[in-house]
């Protein structure tokens, strides 16, 4: 299934490590985002991207969530987050560098759990980076359920 407007999003549990401002340059403990709890009663934006550290992802999709934030959250979104299929302490230095601070979940998908849930998974392996990564999307969940979603149209081009 590729997951469409209307849909509920699925149940899937990822992991993100929380910024804490009282320590802003450790690493902490990670913690569960799951999903369907975490999303529930809420408007969420939540946008994929095939890995941290990446040219394209680092140079143009995070720094523009990253900018634009407070801009999204003032739109009633409750909670912004970045999903990418590298572990959570990459994700957590991938944050940490681009001073995403607590204005971004940074959710990992390391599994790719979310990626076959959702039908969003893409085979890079011809390009040295594995066959379980997110294509890039966005999607706007209000409540559980799918109001917008944006897919990159040639993913891996």
């Amino acid at each position: 299934m590729v997951l469409q407007v209307g849909n509920e999003f699925p149940e899937v549990i990822l992991k993100y490590v929380p910024y804490d401002a009282a320590h802003p340059d450790e690493c902490g403990l990670p913690q569960v985002l799951d999903t369907k709890k975490d999303f529930a009663g809420k408007k969420v934006v939540i946008f994929g991207l095939p890995g941290a550290f990446t040219p394209t992802c680092s140079a143009q999709h995070l720094p523009l969530y990253v900018a634009q934030a407070e801009a999204i959250k003032a739109k009633g979104v409750d909670r912004i987050v970045c999903v990418s299929s590298n572990d959570f302490f990459v994700l957590d230095a991938w944050g940490k560098q681009n001073k995403v601070k607590d204005k971004i979940i940074m959710a990992s998908d390391a599994n790719g759990e979310l990626g076959r849930a959702t039908g969003l998974s893409l085979d890079l392996s011809k390009m040295g980076m594995g066959s379980q990564r997110l294509t890039r999307f966005a999607a706007i969940v209000v409540d559980g359920k799918v109001t917008h979603l944006s897919v990159e149209p040639n993913p891996g081009e």
